[in-house]
C-alpha cells in the first residue's frame, strides 16, 4: 500500500513565505493555498510564494479558488449563491478562474480546486447542461497550463458528480475528496465515496463533521476524531484504491483553537500515514 503525506489548508497572502514558515514549523510537508479575493492574483505573488516554497521546502499540492459575490452555506441560499451553478455570477467566476490557473502555473502547481455548487441531479436540466459547458471551459483552460481541474466534494452525491464528469468529457478533471463535506451536506458515507470516485481522487481534506440535523442547516464541522469519519477506514481506503498524495488538514474556525486543532489532527493522523 502506498504512503501519504500530510499537508494543511492556508491562505494565501501578501506574505506567503510567513504562512509557509508556520506550516515549516508545524512539521507538515505540504499545503494547499486558498484565496477569496481575486485581486491578490498578481504575477509578483505568484514569484513570491514560488520562493517561499522552494526555501522552505514545502510543496503546494494545490490552489484552491474562492469567488466573489455571496456564499451562503446552508441548503436554501446555497443552490443560488454558491460555485459556478447560479447563472447570475458564473460568468465572473469562469474568468477568476481562469486567472486562477495563469496564477497555478506561475507557482507550478497542477492541481485548481473548487466547490463547483450544487450541482443538479437531473441531467436533463438546462442548468445541469449549463453547468457542464462551464466546467469544459475552465478544463480547457487548465490544460493548456497542464493542470487539472478538482472538484471539492460535498454540495453533490457522489454519482451526480461522476456523471458530471463524464458528461464534461475531459481527461483533466480530479476530485478534492472531503469527508466532512459528504457528511455535512447528508450527500454520502465518505468511506464509500472513495470507492466510487477511485483514481479521479486528487486530494484530501482531512476534516471532520456531523450529518446535517434538519433540512436547512449544514452539519457541525468537528475537530478531527470528534466527528462521523472513520479516518483509519478512510486511510486504508484510500490507499488501496492507489491514492499516493497529501491529507491536507482543514479547520474552518479562528484564533488559537484553530492552530490546537490542527496540531491534534497532524497526532492523529501520522500513524495512519
Amino acid at each position: 500500500m502506498s504512503t501519504l503525506q500530510l499537508g494543511v489548508f492556508v491562505p494565501l497572502t501578501e506574505d506567503p513565505r510567513a504562512e509557509l514558515n508556520k506550516v515549516q514549523e508545524l512539521g507538515i510537508p505540504t499545503c494547499q493555498l486558498s484565496f477569496w479575493d481575486p485581486d491578490i492574483l498578481s504575477d509578483e505573488l505568484a514569484y513570491k510564494v514560488k520562493a517561499a516554497s522552494e526555501e522552505t521546502g514545502v510543496t503546494i499540492t494545490s490552489l484552491w479558488a474562492g469567488w466573489p459575490g455571496p456564499a451562503v452555506w446552508d441548503f436554501y441560499l446555497g443552490p443560488v449563491t454558491l460555485g459556478l451553478v447560479p447563472p447570475a455570477y458564473r460568468a465572473e467566476r469562469l474568468g477568476i478562474l481562469k486567472r486562477a490557473a495563469h496564477f497555478a502555473a506561475l507557482i507550478e502547481t497542477e492541481n485548481l480546486t473548487t466547490h463547483v455548487g450544487f450541482i443538479p441531479e437531473n441531467p436533463g436540466e438546462q442548468l445541469y447542461r449549463e453547468v457542464v459547458a462551464a466546467v469544459r471551459e475552465i478544463a480547457i483552460c487548465c490544460r493548456q497550463y497542464g493542470q487539472y481541474f478538482c472538484f471539492e466534494t460535498g454540495q453533490e452525491t457522489p454519482i451526480t458528480l461522476m456523471r458530471t464528469i463524464s458528461d464534461v468529457g475531459m481527461d483533466n478533471l480530479g476530485i478534492n475528496l472531503d469527508p466532512a463535506n459528504l457528511l455535512m451536506y447528508g450527500k454520502a458515507n465518505p468511506v464509500d465515496a472513495v470507492e466510487i470516485f477511485g483514481s479521479y481522487i486528487r486530494g484530501v481534506h482531512a476534516k471532520d463533521g456531523e450529518y446535517p440535523s434538519c433540512g436547512r442547516n449544514l452539519g457541525a464541522e468537528k475537530p478531527l476524531g470528534q466527528g462521523r469519519v472513520n479516518f483509519p477506514l478512510l486511510v486504508k481506503k484510500l490507499k488501496e484504491v492507489g491514492y499516493t498524495g497529501a491529507l491536507t488538514i482543514e479547520r474552518e474556525i479562528t484564533g488559537p483553537q484553530q492552530l490546537a486543532d490542527i496540531q491534534l489532527a497532524r497526532d492523529l493522523l501520522l500513524p495512519l500515514l
